[in-house]
């Protein structure tokens, strides 16, 4: 008689388990989709914070780190749901998201780090509530709400990613023709395999464009690998590296931010399941896919992990492929806790040159804010619409681009609404949107 022959489960059903030949290059697909875009954040804001010198090379290794550790750990509870409650149970890839970029940035540049995981602590307590009373929540943050702040968001990124193309502020060479050059060709190369490219190629259009940047700049001598040799092959990110501290004003903008994040993952949520298993996802999908996402966020400030999010790039994967296995995510995650393991590792990626990470993620951060214009589009653009838009977005921007408007206001007033046109933006439309009828459009629009 023969052997008997081992059943594996197929990439395209969400449970059991699939051969390790067709699940790791799948696994890995999703690892090159989003690692870049997990660790961009915690180099950027440690940039802020050395710049300060509130920390040094070794720090930013670990920030690097425990962003791989967070993305890992985040992604594994979302796969695989503890006590039924929390976690979604569904493919989901988490990661540290751009979303908190500029409110993070203000805040490492007034206060420290330290600070940061403070507020996204109470944060991630804000989550947790939406988690629970997602079904109640919801209706606060309808489409052109959800679409004005990412739109917002995707404006206040541009400085970040013009700054970064011209070498990064403070930089003895900010601003040169060789970084505007190298900054270009990482651009040029993204966008042409963005638009030409087909297969991994597509998938991997920032990576390669990242790759080829990266050389050039070798070839050039833009590149120390002194905190390479430095770094140890294997450390365990060390919990509470840079401390936790409570300050209110920055504690209410993350929370807002947060609050704001939970309903926009109800998207990533309802994408992942429409295209992937052909439905809708269940409430009780959204509230622990929601709470889970808050519970994560409070452990990796514990480890020095930067705010998550989900990764809307991998959920376009998974619409596309159609695959869903739950094993094939649980892999990916397992290859980002090893590499979160790896301090080698983590210092490759920051000796990227900052002009290379701006070509690379200004395409990202105009995507973030096309996203925001195709939420809002949802909508009916009418009179009262367009007015709460225009509002919040002109507010938001303005009160950023003008701090000393607010100069003999409170401090703690100032950073809330002045540091980032996120939470101002937010603040507006929700209040707006709430208070003036619905009816007034379309009385509007019969007038027209």
């Amino acid at each position: 008689m023969g052997s008997k022959k081992e059943n594996y489960a197929s990439v395209f059903e969400l449970n059991g388990v699939p051969k390790f030949s067709q699940a790791l290059p799948l696994a890995l697909q999703h690892v090159v989709a989003m690692i870049v875009g997990c660790v961009t954040p915690a180099i950027i804001i440690a940039g802020v914070a050395a710049g300060k010198g509130d920390i040094t090379a070794n720090d930013t290794v670990h920030l690097v780190q425990a962003a791989l550790l967070v993305a890992a750990i985040s992604t594994i509870i979302q796969i695989c749901p503890i006590a039924k409650r929390i976690g979604s149970g569904l493919p989901m890839v988490m990661g540290v998201s751009f979303a908190y970029l500029a409110t993070m940035q203000s805040i490492a540049a007034d206060f420290n780090l330290a600070t940061i995981f403070g507020a996204q602590i109470v944060g991630g307590c804000v989550a947790i509530v939406a988690g629970i009373f997602v079904k109640w929540i919801r209706p606060l943050f309808p489409p052109l709400v959800t679409g004005t702040v990412v739109f917002t968001i995707g404006l206040s990124l541009y400085p970040v990613a013009i700054n970064y193309m011209a070498g990064g502020k403070g930089s003895p060479e900010y601003g040169s023709v060789k970084n505007w050059v190298l900054a270009l060709i990482t651009l040029a190369v993204v966008t042409a395999l963005n638009y030409f490219g087909k297969g991994f190629f597509k998938l991997a259009s920032i990576l390669i464009g990242i790759c080829v940047g990266y050389v050039i700049a070798l070839c050039m001598g833009m590149i120390n690998f002194d905190s390479v040799v430095s770094a140890s092959w294997f450390q365990f990110p060390q919990p509470m590296h840079f401390g936790i501290h409570f300050e209110a004003s920055t504690i209410i903008a993350m929370s807002i931010l947060f609050a704001i994040n939970s309903i926009q993952a109800i998207g990533d949520f309802s994408a992942l399941t429409t295209g992937g298993l052909d439905r809708q996802p269940t409430d009780k999908e959204l509230s622990g896919g929601i709470t889970a996402y808050g519970i994560t966020n409070i452990i990796g400030a514990f480890f020095g992990g930067l705010p998550t999010a989900t990764f809307s790039q991998n959920v376009g994967i998974v619409a596309t492929t159609k695959v869903v296995n739950r094993c094939v995510i649980g892999l990916a995650a397992c290859i980002l806790l090893v590499a979160s393991f790896v301090p080698k590792f983590s210092s490759v990626l920051t000796t990227i040159p900052q002009s290379v990470l701006g070509g690379a993620t200004v395409s990202v951060f105009a995507s973030i804010t096309m996203t925001g214009i195709k939420l809002i589009c949802q909508q009916e653009l009418n009179y009262r619409n367009t007015s709460i838009i225009g509002l919040a977005v002109a507010l938001g921007m303005g009160l950023t681009l003008v701090p000393e408007s607010m100069a003999l206001f409170p401090a703690w007033v100032s950073t809330i609404f002045c540091k980032s046109p996120v939470v101002p933006a937010a603040i507006i439309a929700v209040l707006l949107n709430t208070i003036i009828p619905k009816e007034l459009g379309e009385t509007a629009k019969q007038k027209e």
